[in-house]
């Protein structure tokens, strides 16, 4: 009997508990309740205390699109390695299969001794920078406790930040001396890979000049070609020789827009390290010195050491050799310092003797 009653409770209560369960209406969905959370938390920081000012209503109100900004340029970030890698691939194949061959055909032994020379220094600058700025990382700043002195607080990452320092909404971290974040990259450029990233810039930069002024008169003839052979009744040209005509249009357009464009980003970032700074550092530094031109006062930017000698830093020559060494051939050699703690001189001296 006992036992009787005793199953006859058990079955009553998994009864009751199913009948419940079919009762029960499912909620929304765990990515639903938090984005609602997080949107409630926005709307109540804009009163959390008397010293909200405009800054603080800007970054709230729009976080959620900085947010959306940051994911889409994560997301994307492998396919824009990618296009560059495929665009790069392209140019060199119509180099090899169609330049080459013309190049060795019609010019002298010094000139193809020169084009096979400079061009193939140019390809290994471009691959060694571009792999380097793409898989080094920028630097971090340690997450445990420690004795470096810091300037600030990240209000993110909640740890402390040294001089020089910014947080990166893309990588959610704090860089080490952060230029910007590269989407072509799909990195950080910081202390550690910013030299790669310039190097790969310049290099680039010279190869698409390189292309574009041997093969302007190419491009030319290409062009006028098929221009003549649209206008002409009866093609004279082959399949062939209309695909070698449009490969050599293609490789000039590119290269030229290319050139024009990645020089003007090379000579903007050049102009930077010849002040010492970064681009971050650029915009904090005007505001720095309208701020204090207003007070009658000069602000002088404490990482700059002169023109040469930030050259030197930037580079990490420490002497003559190292000109050939770590600047014209490449060099996988890491940065002076540790990108936590900055040398700062207030008049400009021959950092580096060399």
């Amino acid at each position: 009997m006992r036992w009787c009653h005793g199953s006859l409770l058990h079955l009553l209560c998994c009864l009751r508990l199913r009948v419940c369960a079919r009762r029960r209406r499912p909620g929304p969905p765990a990515r639903l309740r938090d984005l609602w959370a997080y949107m409630r938390l926005v709307v109540r920081s804009l009163q959390y205390n008397s010293l909200t000012n405009s800054d603080v209503v800007f970054d709230s109100v729009f976080e959620p699109v900085f947010w959306t900004v940051d994911r889409i340029t994560r997301w994307f970030g492998m396919v824009f390695v990618c296009l560059v890698v495929i665009l790069t691939s392209s140019i060199l194949v119509i180099c090899y299969t169609i330049l080459l061959p013309m190049v060795i055909r019609t010019y002298p032994t010094a000139w193809v001794a020169w084009h096979l020379v400079y061009g193939h220094w140019n390809l290994v600058m471009i691959v060694f920078h571009y792999y380097k700025a793409t898989k080094t990382a920028p630097g971090y700043p340690p997450i445990v406790k420690n004795d470096i002195p810091f300037v600030s607080v990240c209000k993110k990452c909640i740890i402390p930040k040294p001089a020089r320092t910014h947080h990166c909404g893309i990588c959610n971290r704090c860089i080490l001396k952060m230029d910007h974040h590269c989407p072509w990259l799909n990195n950080c450029v910081g202390h550690l890979n910013q030299r790669y990233f310039f190097c790969f810039c310049l290099s680039m930069a010279l190869g698409c000049m390189y292309c574009s002024i041997s093969g302007r008169n190419l491009f030319l003839d290409a062009y006028n070609t098929l221009e003549t052979n649209y206008q002409t009744p009866s093609p004279p040209y082959t399949f062939r020789d209309r695909m070698v005509h449009k490969s050599i249009i293609y490789m000039w357009v590119l290269t030229s827009t290319v050139a024009v464009a990645l020089g003007g980003l090379t000579i903007w970032h050049a102009v930077l390290i010849s002040r010492g700074e970064t681009s971050i550092e650029r915009h904090t530094n005007f505001k720095e010195t309208k701020r204090l031109a207003k007070r009658g006062k000069v602000y002088k930017n404490p990482f700059n050491y002169g023109k040469i000698n930030n050259w030197k830093v930037f580079f990490g020559v420490q002497k003559k050799s190292h000109w050939l060494t770590r600047v014209l051939l490449p060099s996988g050699h890491t940065p002076p310092g540790d990108g936590l703690t900055w040398d700062i001189f207030p008049f400009k001296r021959d950092t580096i003797p060399v």
